[in-house]
């Protein structure tokens, strides 16, 4: 035997080898290096997530994570199988049967769901988090601050380059060799222009995946990225010219061809929510106005200006204190007075909500949770076809938006399929009055924000340029310490009267897209407020009659409600709180049934001011509970017990985009490998669709694929597992699968991931590179709140 066969890896396939750590294998490769290195295409979430875990300019202000996390203690090291019971082993472990687990006792050597042991540290539930603010060290220096040592462990992650030596210019990219288009730079142009030179020396050989065949040409017709394409070899041929020479030109499928862009020249490959160039340009340099919202705004101030005209004013609907008669006025003449007083000091709002489309959420509409990173469009397009109902952008930060920043205004892309009507009951009571199923459609955008102004400025934006929103979420459950530390996500849970403003405020300015939230339980563990939050967004605070409607101010006017049944201090540690869910969702249904009891003389809420869900009669707020849903079963049993008119799920659809399937036939669905593999392929061809199919594409597809495969790895087949039904909290030991390419998709090494990738986007690039985000298997979404 020789030497190089002495210190290879045991074959994992074989049940008599134990897996052990590699010793030839240098420290530093097996090591995982979570991601520091913010993009220019990164959504301002992503960049303040990567922040908060990596270190930048406000690594001083960052909560140490010994506050957020509490590890259970491993079995102590060295401690023999007969000093634990049965019971303490499999707390936390998923129960796989016992033949197809690796070796026995592996999970009280290594941390459940692990190959190798000693390596691997555990860290906190957001570590895999791809979400992030704004600022990075280079704004610092910009503003003339010193550059501070960059901290954290996982400094350096990078995924490298996916670009061309030298790319192809503009001009050139569409068009025929002997007839480009006029580059504006000439001569000074640093990309190629000649067309034969970049297909022989800068362009890497064609992908032979989907038999060699460019998707998109197939199902469109017509590649958008031509000659720069990994497959422009199925779309390109030489043809003869009049004067003998042969011509490189790019084919179009018979019967299928034609444009692919919009006026502006941006791709639009069955996406909608385009927000044109000129936009852009115009939100960049402040040239979009936003009236209703600059005005609403100014109102606002106005109000806040006298808390104590604000004090007096918040009586001018209740009958006033008896007055004495004076001067031969009568009592009842001094009270009339004194109303006519009030109502002349109050200032009434420039305008009231327009009437709000209609909308729906019920058992049959499984929701897709705003993921950040996880949850981008291709993703999305995945889980509509395997029954999502309802699916939301990842969470978009306002500042970016309203500055037209590309990367934000990105996450507003919806694809066709999420525009379509959801599923509903006809013969459901949660209904409402006039609702029009064929006006409703799936996709919802998620913004967060810190200040009322802000939320108002992104309602009317949004609404004005992206025509096809099912509704507007404002996020109060992120717990990234950026985002809480500027005022928003969770840190409205403790800005009540803040996030009432803001509510009302983007309800006025929206038109007829109706506005929702999603919270958490509090900031603090043990420590709930969303009742009472719930409680102000639904009856109104002390001062709703500020805001007017009628006789009053009544509720926020929120169509939805979606509670997390955890608190931003737990993060996703512990298992959610339905119990507080059920409670919660006790009172929306006691709002109800005492809708009728607020139309009284003094109290009478305008029709305007009541939810989208209004059908007469006080309006309809529907509310949906998320947390740890990851069967069909548990989906039922939360419908059943807390109350709650839909489950929204997270982790869960990433683990397995198959639960809607679940849901909606109402079993288990023992989905084999190679089923397992075609869903990785779907979603490889809608990136390609996404992104594109040149070399940029493909290196952006094969890094949101890994993030998925990050997730999806997780999952156990149910055909292994003793009982159900099967837990989030969960972590497997090694397993085993039922076959090789079933064990390779529940590899929990990013290398094997790379392999899964290579399989339909080829080699990656040499300059190319991924690692997880996470030194352990234990890591959720953040930003989802």
């Amino acid at each position: 035997m020789t030497q190089e066969n002495e210190v290879e890896m045991a074959n994992p396939m074989e049940p008599s080898q134990a897996l052990k750590s590699p010793s030839h294998i240098p420290h530093a490769e097996r090591e995982v290096h979570p991601q520091k290195e913010t993009f220019d295409e990164d959504s301002a979430v992503a960049k303040a997530e990567k922040i908060e875990r990596h270190g930048g300019p406000d690594d001083d202000l960052r909560e140490s994570s010994s506050k957020r996390i509490k590890l259970n203690n491993l079995a102590t090291e060295g401690a023999s199988s007969n000093e634990l019971s049965k019971s303490e082993r499999r707390k936390g472990v998923a129960p796989i049967k016992a033949e197809s687990v690796l070796y026995a006792l592996l999970y009280l050597i290594y941390p459940p769901g692990t190959h190798r042991g000693g390596d691997a540290a555990i860290h906190d539930d957001d570590a895999a988090e791809g979400a992030a603010h704004e600022s990075s060290q280079k704004d610092n220096v910009a503003r003339g601050k010193r550059k501070e040592k960059s901290k954290g462990q996982n400094f350096g992650r990078s995924f490298g380059s996916s670009r061309d030596e030298v790319g192809l210019c503009a001009s050139r990219m569409t068009k025929p060799e002997f007839s480009p288009g006029t580059c504006p730079y000439g001569a000074g142009c640093k990309f190629e222009h000649d067309l034969r030179k970049y297909l022989r020396d800068w362009k890497r050989a064609d992908l032979s995946t989907f038999g060699g065949i460019c998707p998109i040409w197939q199902d469109r017709g017509r590649c958008s990225v031509g000659w720069k394409c990994r497959f422009v070899g199925s779309h390109m041929e030489e043809r003869p010219t009049e004067d003998g020479r042969k011509e490189l030109v790019l084919t179009e499928k018979p019967g299928m061809g034609g444009s692919l862009a919009i006026d502006d020249g941006t791709t639009s490959i069955g996406t909608l929510n385009e927000i044109s160039t000129q936009a852009k340009n115009d939100l960049m340099k402040r040239k979009f106005t936003t009236p209703k919202a600059d005005q609403y705004s100014k109102w606002l101030e106005t109000l806040a200006q006298n808390p104590e005209e604000q004090r007096d004013n918040r009586s001018k609907n209740t009958p006033p204190e008896p007055v004495e008669a004076e001067n031969g006025i009568s009592n009842e003449d001094a009270q009339q007075q004194a109303r006519e007083d009030n109502r002349a000091q109050y200032i009434s709002p420039p305008f009231l909500p327009s009437e709000k489309r209609k909308i729906y959420f019920g058992p049959e509409t499984p929701v897709l949770a705003p993921l950040t990173t996880q949850g981008n469009l291709p993703f999305r397009r995945l889980c509509v076809t395997l029954g999502a109902q309802l699916t939301y952008s990842e969470m978009a930060m306002s500042m970016p938006l309203i500055q037209g920043q590309k990367s934000e205004w990105a996450l507003m892309r919806a694809h066709e399929s999420e525009t379509t009507p959801p599923a509903y009951d006809s013969q459901s009571p949660t209904i409402v009055k006039d609702y029009d199923n064929s006006r409703d459609l799936k996709f919802g955008a998620q913004i967060s924000a810190n200040k009322p102004w802000q939320g108002l400025k992104v309602a009317e934006t949004l609404t004005r340029l992206c025509p096809h929103l099912r509704l507007i979420d404002v996020n109060c459950g992120c717990p990234i310490d950026l985002v809480y530390r500027a005022g928003a996500g969770s840190a409205l849970l403790d800005a009540q009267g803040k996030l009432d403003k803001m509510v009302r405020g983007m309800n006025a300015v929206s038109g007829e897209v109706p506005i929702t939230v999603k919270i958490r339980m509090g900031t603090k563990d043990h420590k709930p407020t969303a009742l009472k939050l719930i409680n102000r967004l639904v009856y109104g605070g002390p001062d709703a009659d500020n805001y007017g409607g009628g006789g009053g101010g009544g509720g926020a006017g929120v169509a939805a409600i979606t509670l997390h049944g955890r608190s931003r201090q737990q993060r996703y540690t512990k298992s959610a709180d339905w119990g507080y869910i059920a409670d919660c969702a006790a009172l929306i249904k006691r709002f109800h049934e005492k809708g009728d009891a607020l139309a009284d003389t003094f109290r009478e809420p305008d029709p305007r001011t009541q939810p989208a869900g209004s059908g007469g009669g006080g309006g309809k707020i529907y509310f949906l509970g998320n947390g740890d849903c990851y069967s069909h079963a548990t989906y039922q049993a939360h419908l059943a017990t807390s109350g709650v008119d839909a489950v929204m799920l997270a982790r869960g659809a990433l683990i397995k985009p198959w639960l809607f399937e679940e849901i909606a036939l109402g079993q288990y669905l023992d989905k084999t490998a190679t089923e397992r593999l075609a869903l990785v392929e779907r979603f490889v061809r809608h990136g390609l669709e996404c992104w594109g199919a040149d070399e940029m594409g493909v290196g952006t597809t094969r890094r949101f694929l890994l993030e998925w495969l990050s997730f999806a790895y997780r999952y156990v087949p149910v055909g292994l597992l003793e009982h159900l039904p099967p837990s989030l909290q969960d972590r497997p030991p090694a397993w085993r699968g039922r076959n090789e390419l079933e064990t390779l998709l529940g590899s929990g090494d990013y290398r094997d991931w790379i392999k899964i990738s290579e399989m339909f986007l080829g080699p990656a690039h040499p300059d190319f590179r991924f690692e997880p985000k996470h030194k352990s298997n234990s890591y959720e979404i953040e930003a989802e709140g």
